[in-house]
């Protein structure tokens, strides 16, 4: 009897299944540790060689430095959100010189900065890309300032074009929703910096980032945890040029007064601020209550009053302070 056409098109789906799908056991020693190199797929335990006739991905050629990757690499850079058309556009190069290093002339010159001119027009079609440019841009010097990783500065980029595409800019200056942006990315990062730190470096008031912050964040859904004042500590400690001691003490200061909820409602970073003061007093590296709130830009009374509620949570005497 013979079979029917779909007998034989599952019959050969199911063949096709077993030739492409590759074996993920080694059939010497039943081992699943197993890695492909030049072609050849190998066992990690027994070293049986499982394939040998795969298809190498990786270049052709090789390179034993940085220069000669570059050199003989055949790709661009990698796409980025930082930029408003994601690095996929031609760049002009600035300079004036031709494939062989020589310079070029005054006509060729005067030639080149308009094809420039004309280079950074077109790449902004209409007033979105233009918003999106003009942002992005302010986002990557706000950035720079706070000294943020890039992976901060693409979180950012991309909570804007959020931002952008669901129109929650309308009504509020470019500025003060990129600013909001780039510190909600630092929240998520786990990056410690204040409202007050990134309102130092951007143009808007605090006023304006907050309440940016707190309508883009609601509107998009953001799930941003409340800052640990513990990724203060290192940071403080290190411009105040304290010991390894000192912070260790003052991370179990802080610890011992959150566990009691004594950081409910209060501020991150002037917790922290009084939980080193309090380590430096106990290790007796005494720093003043003066030098720390300038560190942590939060005043002399809110280290005061976190401190007293910080020793009395300890359960220790009050240290005598300088």
């Amino acid at each position: 009897m013979k079979r029917s056409i779909r007998e034989q098109s599952d019959q050969t789906g199911d063949l096709i299944e077993q030739v492409e799908e590759p074996t993920r056991q080694c059939p010497e020693c039943d081992s699943q540790k197993l890695v492909a190199d030049r072609g050849e797929r190998i066992c990690e335990d027994c070293g049986l060689v499982l394939d040998d006739t795969q298809i190498d991905r990786g270049p052709e050629w090789r390179a034993f430095n940085s220069s000669e990757r570059d050199e003989r690499s055949r790709v661009g850079a990698p796409t980025t959100q930082t930029m408003h058309d994601k690095g996929l556009t031609t760049q002009i190069d600035w300079k004036d010189e031709d494939a062989y290093g020589q310079s070029l002339d005054s006509r060729k010159r005067n030639r080149m900065q308009r094809l420039r001119r004309w280079q950074n027009r077109i790449r902004t079609e209409d007033a979105g890309e233009r918003n999106l440019q003009f942002a992005l841009s302010e986002t990557n010097r706000m950035a720079s300032g706070l000294g943020v990783p890039r992976s901060v500065r693409e979180v950012a980029s991309v909570i804007y074009r959020r931002a952008l595409k669901e129109d929650l800019i309308r009504g509020r200056s470019i500025e003060g929703v990129a600013t909001a942006c780039l510190y909600a990315a630092c929240r998520r990062e786990g990056i410690s910096r204040t409202l007050d730190e990134v309102t130092e470096v951007s143009r808007v008031e605090q006023k304006e980032i907050g309440r940016a912050y707190r309508y883009i964040s609601q509107e998009l859904g953001l799930e941003i945890p409340p800052t640990d004042p513990k990724e203060y500590l290192p940071r403080f400690a290190s411009e105040l040029d304290l010991s390894e001691e000192v912070t260790s003490k003052a991370r179990e200061v802080v610890d011992t007064a959150a566990e009691q909820g004594l950081l409910s409602g209060k501020s991150p970073s002037g917790f922290a601020a009084a939980g080193i003061y309090a380590a430096s007093l106990l290790c007796n590296e005494r720093e003043t209550q003066h030098e720390i709130a300038e560190v942590a830009q939060v005043t002399k009374v809110t280290i005061r009053n976190r401190y007293q509620e910080q020793i009395e949570a300890m359960g220790i005497s009050k240290a005598r302070s300088p």
